[in-house]
């Protein structure tokens, strides 16, 4: 992990030990045919807070350090911390990737790859790491950054009537920005959901209580984009319970109407993403809507009114910083069909070290794209589905998994193996 950690001090989502060569081949080919995943389809050479990339590796770092306090850790983990603070905007936030690059303008939109990032957690994970090296190596300066980001996720909500949150934003005005062409220029009721339960969070950090100031205007939006039953009928997915509501994901920032996603087409060549206001035949690889517990949300609001400031205080790892420590381990063990016995999974650990076991998820072979053996730009055969035809790379769940090596499977044994050691 150390060895593919980048000049800058970030990561990005793979890297390759044949070296850069190989891995700008890599996008060349596989990413750019990846219909679904335009993130892959262009190289950057950059990091990416993308889906956790550079956070996961750095607070894997730093549990590593922690424990020992090897030096070995000590200066990629520093790598990290600087490249963190120097990715940050002066204003708290973090773009979705660094060094900045703006070389990638898709399908007539600017790249986004710089805009303000809450999506997948950017800014959410950014401050927990930093918290987490606040509290455990004692940096005192990160306090400042800290408190800068979290008082910008006030400023990012939407004022009423559509107070909630979008999952990325421009720059220069802070307003609502595109992302992938599925992602389109929106507030996003998922995201505004998890926004709330973040404010609350926050509260808890600083016990100030403009955190907590947006949350009413944040639910009552999401009630005002409550489907009536004639749209809930015509969705693919059923609630959990009575207490879900189903609203679109995607709210255009100014009217108010949901912008449900679909495709046409076959692969990158000629495929493309439209917006309109029909909930039906949407995109499957990113739902077009959501269900939402509002009345959790509430609940959880109500809790954080009763609190009392002083036991916030108290027990807040950024005002009380004393005998806070982080979790030891990301992981624990699953639970029902997919436990195995200490024995068995010993046992099945192969003579070369690793678990064989099917991999559900794989994709195409890279093939040249050839034109006119294809179907047309119009036609609506894969618009629901994972994956396009011969020529699209995307992933998608195979009828007849390939055996392989799993890191879920890696995670689960290791994480069983670890707890029975520790009992």
């Amino acid at each position: 992990m150390i060895w593919g950690q980048l000049p800058c001090g970030g990561w990005n989502y793979v890297f390759d030990f044949a070296g850069e060569e190989s891995l700008k081949n890599w996008y060349a080919t596989v990413g750019k045919n990846a219909w679904r995943l335009e993130e892959f389809q262009h190289y950057y050479g950059n990091a990416t807070f993308d889906d956790e990339g550079t956070m996961q590796a750095g607070k894997f770092l730093l549990r590593l350090y922690i424990e020992k306090y090897d030096p070995a850790y000590r200066q990629p983990l520093e790598k990290v911390i600087d490249f963190v603070l120097k990715s940050q905007y002066p204003i708290g936030g973090w773009p979705q990737r660094y060094p900045l690059m703006y070389d990638h303008p898709f399908k007539g939109n600017v790249d986004y790859s710089s805009f303000i990032t809450l999506n997948d957690g950017v800014i959410p994970e950014n401050i927990d790491f930093l918290i987490n090296c606040y509290n455990s190596l004692g940096i005192h300066s990160l306090k400042e950054p800290i408190l800068r980001a979290l008082n910008l996720m006030i400023v990012l909500q939407q004022g009423a009537p559509y107070a909630g949150w979008a999952d990325q934003y421009f720059v220069t005005d802070l307003k609502p920005a595109h992302a992938r062409t599925y992602e389109p220029r929106s507030v996003n009721t998922g995201t505004t959901a998890r926004m709330i339960m973040k404010m609350i969070e926050y509260y808890k950090l600083t016990a100030e209580t403009k955190f907590l100031s947006g949350i009413p205007a944040a639910i009552k939006f999401l009630e005002s984009m409550k489907l009536p039953d004639s749209e809930v009928a015509k969705w693919k997915n059923r609630p959990r319970s009575s207490d879900y509501i189903l609203v679109p994901r995607f709210i255009n920032p100014e009217t108010g109407k949901p912008l449900y996603v679909h495709r046409n087409g076959s692969n990158v060549f000629n495929g493309y993403y439209y917006t309109d206001q029909n909930i039906e035949g949407t995109i499957a690889h990113y739902s077009s809507a959501a269900y939402i517990n509002v009345n959790d949300l509430k609940k959880a609001y109500q809790e954080a009114l009763s609190l009392q400031i002083e036991e916030i205080k108290k027990n807040s790892p950024l005002i009380n910083n004393e005998g806070f420590e982080i979790d030891k381990y990301y992981y624990s063990s699953r639970s029902g069909k997919d436990e195995k016995s200490i024995d068995t999974i010993i046992k099945s650990l192969n003579n070369s070290g690793y678990w064989l076991t099917p991999i559900k998820q794989i994709s195409n072979v890279y093939k040249e794209y050839t034109d006119g053996i294809d179907v047309k730009s119009s036609d609506k055969k894969f618009a629901e589905t994972m994956v396009g035809d011969q020529f699209d790379t995307s992933p998608y769940t195979s009828e007849e998994p390939v055996m392989g090596i799993s890191t879920a499977t890696y995670n689960n044994n290791m994480t069983q193996l670890i707890q029975y050691l520790k009992k």
